[in-house]
């Protein structure tokens, strides 16, 4: 299909005007603030700090991965929707790579997020457990990669393992005590991200290659894209409740604590 829309008029239509969206309703969900919690007190470590380290690592992470699937051929643009590339991506790609973390950090900044951190029991045991999950993914990315058909689908998760290892490596059982938080974090961006992504096949800004995708569609989205924003998302929130775990617990002087708002939303339960 001929390209309707140009990758500058898909972050147009798409993802600047849900970021203004979360940035507005945020400032209507801060008018509300109820409450205080506890938190250790150094203004270096904001949630904020956090979503801009996570973005610069996104970003270095995913370049090297991203033109070596543009150049083997994986996903190819529509004629005339793009304006000019870096390496073999196009600058809208870089674009999309820096945005989404930012729109899931504002989702997931509207949600209750962790006061309190719990103990939990055998946290070594489960760390260990979780390593060898993220093994396995990795080892069945890269046996898929042999086949051509499994190639884009191997080269996700073998990807997306290192990732996985390491947050699980370091939090796993503050990830698994807050598994709610981080599945709602993960679900709504994921199925927004995987909507505007249909459409913009549809409209072929980006036209993903039958020889190296399974060609299985749910709701007519390749399942290779609905697993890139499920992995990309859950690197996000996962890195960001981590995130807040471990400045609180580790980074901040000992015994020196201040006071922080806490959200009161429709979603403020023990999440």
């Amino acid at each position: 299909m001929t390209s309707q829309l140009t990758y500058l008029q898909f972050h147009l239509a798409f993802l600047v005007p849900i970021a203004m969206f979360l940035i507005a309703t945020g400032f209507v969900s801060r008018s509300r603030l109820d409450g205080l919690s506890t938190v250790r007190s150094t203004g270096r470590h904001s949630y904020w700090v956090g979503v801009a380290i996570i973005t610069v690592i996104a970003l270095a992470y995913t370049t090297p991965w991203d033109n070596y699937l543009i150049a083997r051929g994986v996903w190819r643009y529509g004629d005339g929707s793009t304006l000019a590339t870096l390496g073999y991506a196009p600058i809208g790609e870089y674009l999309f790579i820096l945005v989404q973390p930012w729109v899931t950090a504002l989702w997931l900044a509207h949600l209750s997020l962790p006061a309190t951190w719990p103990s939990v029991t055998r946290p070594i045991r489960s760390r260990i457990a979780a390593v060898v999950l993220a093994a396995g993914i990795g080892i069945g990315g890269l046996w898929l990669l042999g086949t051509a058909a499994t190639f884009y689908l191997g080269a996700i998760l073998a990807w997306a393992a290192p990732v996985l290892a390491l947050q699980w490596a370091v939090g796993a059982p503050q990830l698994v005590a807050r598994r709610r938080l981080v599945a709602l974090g993960v679900a709504v961006p994921t199925l927004y991200l995987s909507i505007v992504d249909r459409i913009a096949i549809e409209y072929g800004i980006w036209i993903l290659s039958p020889e190296y995708t399974t060609g299985i569609y749910v709701a007519g989205l390749p399942i290779e894209e609905g697993l890139f924003f499920l992995v990309t998302n859950l690197f996000v929130v996962q890195g960001l409740v981590l995130y807040g775990w471990v400045t609180d617990r580790w980074l901040a002087p000992d015994g020196e604590r201040r006071s922080i708002p806490r959200l009161r939303s429709w979603t403020d339960r023990e999440v």
